[in-house]
């Protein structure tokens, strides 16, 4: 897999892809990613990429001809399954979304900043938008880390047991099961003795129950 992502901040978003599980990724080259500096596409001498709005009013705007040379430039060197802009109204990131991404071998994310981007850009050059929750952040770099991260780990060979990523919350719809490591007794606090029975169905029926129960306490919208 390659993402290609566009921002004007490329220091603000290398630091989480040189440690931990997405550094492996990298490192095995089971995954790339690449920055790419928005301002190095811009016509103006103080390489300027926003402007004031149309019509007036508080904030500035992204410009959309750096946008659109970057991502010419980008299509030029290969093909793209997707072009993705990170934004607070776009579609909220789950796992099914996650799943999905994951399968894919070129992605492109646009990062926004200031008040967004010029609404043609998402018009005319964007084919999904995807937001991380409901909330506003001062620009999409974090968004676009958060969504690395959550399609990376899901290819296979990044994770150690590659099992693991399916038995993660909302694979199923469900919340995972509590879970427990050594000790069993810690300050008389003690692991269900269902998990040291060594029964393995019944272990396995009863993290279904813990799924199923945690899931209808916290969270029955992924019930309905």
């Amino acid at each position: 897999m390659r993402i290609d992502i566009i921002t004007l901040f490329p220091e603000l978003l290398k630091s989480p892809f040189e440690a931990s599980i997405l550094k492996r990724a990298i490192a095995s080259e089971i995954a790339a990613v690449h920055f790419h500096d928005l301002r190095k596409f811009s016509t103006h001498k103080q390489r300027q990429v926003d402007d004031y709005p149309f019509g007036g009013g508080a904030g500035m705007v992204m410009m959309i001809e750096p946008i659109d040379k970057c991502i010419a430039y980008l299509k030029n060197e290969r093909d793209y399954d997707t072009v993705i802009y990170l934004t607070p109204d776009g579609e909220k990131l789950n796992q099914k979304i996650a799943n999905h991404n994951s399968t894919l071998n070129n992605i492109i994310l646009l990062c926004g900043h200031y008040k967004g981007v010029d609404q043609r850009v998402r018009d005319h050059l964007i084919t999904h938008e995807i937001s991380i929750g409901d909330f506003v952040l001062s620009g999409g770099e974090l968004a676009a880390a958060v969504f690395c991260d959550s399609i990376i780990r899901l290819i296979p060979g990044v994770l150690g047991d590659e099992s693991s990523a399916l038995t993660d919350s909302f694979q199923d719809d469900l919340l995972a099961p509590p879970i427990y490591t050594r000790p069993a007794t810690y300050n008389n606090w003690e692991v269900p003795e269902i998990l040291t029975s060594g029964n393995t169905p019944k272990v396995e029926k009863w993290r279904d129950e813990m799924a199923l129960e945690r899931t209808k306490k916290f969270r029955p919208d992924l019930l309905e």
